[in-house]
């Protein structure tokens, strides 16, 4: 239902539609050839309007042009008057334009045209701020959906670790000695590229477990809504602006005792090792500092003070690589059992974003029930989707 526009906007209503003059809404003395709109061709000039939207919301919300609707590879057709001549602001598939019945003769008059519709979007921006909020209000909202992207980033640095780990099992006995001869007499050097292949493992180890994080602040956001937890997109930007622990107990239940298991070895990974690395290797318990000492210099972090925690740093930026990915893998093998199943389809599974009437209507909680639910409303959404991007109405 078009909502009624705000008295506040009324002026920016008035101030588009004078910026938009002399184009206005096609009426009865606008000229037209009788087998227009039908054989309207794009204009060159229409190729630079604005984003669809924009313009959909300015003629048609705003102003309140009318529109033909959707038809086969179109999704809506404004019919325009431009000095008396009849014009067609249409959304094809194959992009926005502006269409004529002789483009060659009226490619002036299109310039024009398209000229008076950006200076009326720049005027009508209030408008437009005014229709986000009341979506976001309402919760008429889509949740973009990364996961899938993000998790392949993480599988892509944890191969990369795994290969260049491997490289160093085979190679760490490996000796690379060159000879050679100078006017100071002969040389020698010996390297050993075990040497380098391990601290690039433990680099990519470190870039592996940022994009296990990364992933999970997005997945768990999705997770608690398809879940039931989320239903108003306020409470999703709330989370999304909350800490990674916060996002965590909205998708796992921590009186669970395999939720709470991983959510303290989880913690104390992101602890130990993103963290650290996030603010410069120098952490935030001395990591940084070695003390003057009859012994030489000595680490402020000592054995006494790290207690149990299992994932400490070392020296440099060495850490219990293994220890930690294998929580890190298990994790993700929990995550998607039991009763989380189902969501794997949706989250990782498709591209599809997260509709949030569709949390408010009970539709995800009823697909939750199943894996052959879920599997059966992502092909519903995934058919609609691409309906709507081929404009197959």
């Amino acid at each position: 239902m078009k909502q009624a526009l705000p008295p506040e906007l009324k002026d920016v209503q008035t101030a588009a539609r004078r910026a938009l003059s002399p184009v206005k809404p096609a009426g009865p003395k606008t000229r037209a050839h009788k087998s227009f709109p039908f054989n309207a061709k794009r204009t060159d000039a229409g190729r630079a309007l604005p984003p669809y939207y924009l313009v959909y919301f300015l003629l048609v919300d705003l102003l309140g042009f009318e529109h033909s609707g959707k038809f086969e590879k179109v999704a809506w057709s404004v019919p325009i008057d431009f000095d008396g001549q009849a014009f067609l602001i249409e959304h094809r598939k194959l992009g926005l334009g502006v269409f004529a019945h002789n483009p060659k003769k009226e490619e002036d008059a299109a310039k024009e045209i398209v000229v008076r519709i950006h200076k009326a979007v720049k005027v009508a921006r209030p408008f437009f701020d005014w229709l986000a909020e009341q979506a976001v209000h309402h919760s008429h909202v889509n949740v973009i959906n990364n996961s899938s992207d993000l998790f392949e980033r993480y599988r892509y640095f944890l191969d990369a670790y795994r290969q260049k780990t491997n490289e160093y099992i085979r190679r760490k006995d490996e000796r690379l000695v060159q000879k050679g001869t100078s006017e100071f007499g002969t040389w020698q050097t010996i390297s050993f590229p075990a040497f380098l292949l391990n601290k690039e493992a433990k680099w990519l180890a470190l870039a592996a477990v940022e994009a296990f994080f990364n992933w999970t602040e997005q997945a768990f956001i999705h997770l608690a809504i398809l879940n039931g937890e989320l239903t108003q997109a306020i409470a999703v930007a709330s989370l999304a602006e909350a800490d990674w622990a916060d996002k965590y107990k909205a998708a796992l239940n921590l009186t669970d005792l395999e939720a709470k298991k991983f959510y303290d070895k989880l913690v104390a990974i992101r602890k130990e090792l993103r963290n650290y690395v996030a603010h410069g290797a120098f952490g935030k318990e001395g990591e940084a500092f070695t003390f003057h000492s009859g012994a030489g210099a000595v680490p402020v972090l000592l054995p006494h003070r790290t207690g149990s925690r299992k994932f400490r740093l070392g020296e440099g930026l060495d850490f219990h690589t293994d220890a930690a990915i294998e929580v890190i893998e298990d994790f993700i093998s929990y995550l998607w059992s039991a009763s989380r199943a189902p969501a794997e389809v949706y989250i990782q599974n498709s591209s599809l974003p997260i509709i949030l009437t569709l949390a408010a209507d009970g539709t995800y909680e009823r697909a939750m029930n199943s894996i052959e639910s879920m599997t059966e409303l992502v092909d519903r959404l995934t058919h609609q989707f691409d309906n709507a991007a081929n404009m197959d109405w």
